[in-house]
């Protein structure tokens, strides 16, 4: 998400995602969009979200969003994300992929440490609908591992955070169930940026904010590493409200 747009969107939305509940400390900047709310988000009840793939998303009010970046880490466009994300005081989720995760872990102990959720996106990003079911739960843990490491410096297939989202949104009954089994919350999106298309920050800004004033509310799926999330920066005068999962 380019830095304007995220700025622009404090017009009409109210949430980021984060892990833990000291993290959304209080903001030092009183125009800053910030971050305010904590939902809980419990595997038991709510094991799969976002109505691109699934019946049921999160329980958001009228003008919040969950604001989610998959792909990275990535050292030419996540720093730029982060720190328009820091001057706004917006804490949001970012879907790792295990490959970049081994590559960069001190970009990805950067976005934990900086109060962001960390959730998990595979080793390298295949479609898990064409794997069997045993490559499938192999190239997840493979992720899952490589993201514990780079955070922990162990690796290990139980996730920290239990937040996962498939690759091109593919999946199969028996990797969502295994999922369910395991704990873990597989994130879908309710809308998105769009942003693998070729487009101008202004061309992408327009076209989300069109998506979300028809949807009101929702999980907003972007993608750090694309170039279009960079721009130029605008202030808004209104704060932002954002949401912490644990």
């Amino acid at each position: 998400m380019t830095p304007k747009s995220i700025n622009a969107l404090g017009a009409a939305i109210a949430a980021a995602m984060a892990w833990t509940a000291a993290q959304a400390a209080e903001c030092p900047r009183k125009d800053a969009l910030g971050t305010s709310r904590v939902l809980s988000v419990d595997a038991a009840t709510s094991p799969r979200v976002g109505l691109k793939s699934f019946p049921q998303t999160l329980p958001l009010a009228d003008h919040e969003v969950v604001l989610t970046f998959d792909d990275g880490p990535w050292p030419g466009t996540t720093p730029r994300v982060l720190a328009t994300l820091a001057h706004q005081c917006v804490l949001a989720t970012f879907f790792v992929i295990g490959r970049h995760a081994s590559e960069h872990p001190d970009m990805v102990r950067r976005i934990a440490g900086l109060g962001h959720t960390i959730g998990y996106h595979t080793w390298g990003h295949p479609n898990l609908r064409y794997m069997k079911p045993d490559a499938a739960n192999a190239e997840i843990d493979k992720g899952i591992a490589a993201v514990e490491a780079a955070l922990h410096g162990t690796a290990g297939t139980t996730p920290g955070t239990p937040f996962f989202r498939f690759p091109y949104f593919e999946s199969t009954p028996a990797t969502l169930d295994m999922l369910q089994k395991r704990g873990i919350v597989v994130f879908g999106a309710d809308f998105w940026a769009s942003d693998w298309n070729p487009m101008t920050p202004n061309a992408e800004l327009k076209l989300l904010i069109q998506r979300l004033q028809a949807a009101h509310k929702g999980i907003i799926l972007l993608h750090d590493p694309k170039a279009g999330t960079r721009g130029r920066r605008r202030e808004h005068p209104k704060p932002e409200i954002s949401v912490e999962f644990r």
